[in-house]
């Protein structure tokens, strides 16, 4: 299957920098900020150490029987070159923050921030332990000179055994974190919800009971500023028409259709209209790796504060599969029991955000 490609050109960069389309009726140049909130899903990024507490003798890293250190240092660089790309064609930089999953424990992410090539940037890290049965956990990395988190807390999803049984089926919690980017406040939540095991009616409930607690953390922020900026995202596990993001957070596809309180899902044309994935699996591709924000971020009668200017996924050439059945599809790190000097089965989303610069005179 032939991916399609979403791609800026030298005249769009040109256009961000200047942005005098943005009013064509002013003679003087415009000037904005841009910084870039993206998501990845690392795919078992596993160290090579045993933990007894967790199940982590399953990881493909754990079940491969020579080479693991050598292993584990490539499978880090290869995610450390992900994440410094994202956005920075555009922006001239890596991810001012970025959200993070399918990550066993805080030592994988502190490998990942002092790679070589991410060591610059000086990423914080924000991470919680999950009780997820497959020992994986959400972060967000943040660059500290453009990031300032206020406060961080972790929420647990509560899912339970078929039939009366109350005993839990555990997975990942959510991580929400605040601070001031650039000198603004926005919140953002960090999701890998429930995957379709069993099949996506069966396990259907069980990403709906997780959207229920982000939109109880989405409505909490709102009830003190309903102006709050707030981002949701993550890997979903479902796409964006699906009942947990169109029922339960009650996503819109079209800016102009958001009340005060709405969440918009720049992902949804992408998925209906243009037949964009970010993981495919038996010929067919879902869009699982969102960013939802709050209407506040989406408008656009002024740039006094950061606005959303576009969304997209990063699915760059040398993250797909040249050849083959999978043609295409993303270039994951493990397969067949073997590591493949692959990245992930996911592509990365992310969008920018803008804010005019004013002059001092």
């Amino acid at each position: 299957m032939n991916l399609k490609s979403i791609h800026f050109s030298i005249a769009l960069l040109c256009l961000l920098i200047s942005f005098n389309g943005l009013a064509q009726d002013l003679n003087k140049e415009r000037r904005f900020k841009i910084h870039t909130v993206a998501f990845y899903n690392l795919e078992n990024l596993f160290d090579t150490i045993n933990d007894p507490i967790k199940f982590d003798e399953a990881s493909p890293i754990m079940e491969m029987k020579t080479n693991r250190a050598e292993v584990y240092a490539k499978k880090v660089h290869n995610m450390a070159r992900v994440v410094a790309d994202i956005g920075a064609e555009v922006s001239g930089n890596s991810p001012a923050v970025i959200g993070v999953c399918e990550v066993e424990n805080r030592s994988v992410l502190v490998d990942l921030v002092n790679d070589p090539l991410l060591l610059g940037k000086d990423y914080g890290i924000i991470h919680y332990e999950s009780p997820d049965a497959r020992g994986i956990d959400v972060a967000l990395l943040y660059q500290k000179k453009l990031f300032k988190p206020s406060n961080h807390s972790s929420h647990q999803v509560d899912l339970f055994k078929d039939g009366n049984s109350r005993e839990r089926k555990y997975t990942r919690d959510q991580l929400l974190v605040s601070g001031m980017l650039d000198g603004e406040l926005i919140h953002l939540i960090v999701n890998h919800w429930p995957s379709r095991s069993g099949g996506e009616a069966k396990s259907r409930p069980n990403r709906v009971a997780a959207a229920k607690v982000s939109k109880r953390l989405i409505d909490s922020l709102q009830a003190k500023d309903p102006y709050a900026k707030v981002f949701m995202m993550g890997d979903l596990n479902d796409d964006p028409t699906n009942a947990s993001l169109k029922e339960v957070l009650k996503t819109k596809s079209d800016k102009e259709d958001l009340d005060l309180k709405g969440l918009y899902n720049p992902y949804e044309d992408m998925f209906v209209k243009d037949g964009f994935g970010t993981t495919a699996y038996r010929d067919a591709w879902s869009l699982f790796d969102q960013i939802v924000m709050t209407k506040p971020l989406t408008d656009t009668e002024d740039y006094e504060s950061f606005r959303l200017y576009k969304a997209g996924i990063y699915n760059k050439l040398y993250l797909t599969n040249k050849r083959g059945r999978y043609k295409g599809y993303p270039l994951r790190s493990f397969s067949d029991g073997g590591f493949t000097d692959g990245f992930s089965d996911h592509f990365p989303v992310y969008v920018y955000l803008i804010k005019e610069v004013k002059d001092d005179n």
